[in-house]
């Protein structure tokens, strides 16, 4: 049973393809480029669209997993959630959304405050759909600091470090974050899963 992520994201991808020691298929390999409407209330539910949807177009002889993730605020009252990757609208680049975010700390006068990310992964295949997630806690300041990881990483100090993800090396991130620990729990299911085959 060959393994596809439901993902277009490349940074995705390359976390995912680092923590796990299977072979992963980027789904557009498979289907070539698609779009899929993500208009559930929860990272949960966007999740399993994604999952659901790849499961649909490429069979039974797939095991699909999906991830859907992202950086909440409680000042913000939880934004951006489940709009994290289009928080600065459809189609807007990484930097976008980063720096849209650092604006509105800034318009509150905030020059840092508690945050965390949410990562929800899906497993689709002819044995069963599963959820599992994982979360990291922090706080995110009012500026970009450090070129390494994606999205939120420059503005978002994991609790217990001093320096932003965006300045981290990969290992520690990948020790710490939200998406490793999903993984962590998502890989016994995929070995079940596996193992069924």
């Amino acid at each position: 049973m060959k393994i596809v992520l439901a993902t277009g994201n490349k940074g995705k991808l390359r976390e995912f393809q680092q923590m796990c020691d299977v072979e992963i298929i980027p789904f557009s390999s498979l289907t070539g480029a698609l779009e899929i409407v993500e208009d559930g209330e929860t990272f949960a539910q966007n999740a399993l669209i994604k999952a659901r949807t790849i499961y649909e177009k490429v069979g039974d002889d797939y095991l699909v997993i999906a991830d859907d993730s992202g950086i909440s605020l409680p000042v913000l009252e939880g934004a951006p959630g489940i709009y994290s990757a289009r928080y600065a609208g459809e189609g807007a680049s990484d930097k976008d959304n980063l720096y849209k975010l650092i604006d509105a700390l800034k318009a509150r006068g905030l020059k840092e405050t508690p945050a965390y990310y949410t990562a929800a992964i899906a497993i689709v295949s002819k044995y069963g759909e599963y959820v599992v997630h994982g979360w990291m806690h922090g706080k995110v300041i009012d500026e970009a600091r450090g070129e390494k990881g994606f999205g939120y990483d420059p503005m978002f100090i994991p609790a217990g470090f001093d320096k932003t993800l965006g300045e981290l090396d990969d290992e520690i991130k990948a020790d710490i974050s939200h998406r490793s620990k999903a993984l962590a729990l998502a890989k016994p299911i995929i070995t079940m899963l596996k193992d069924k085959a």
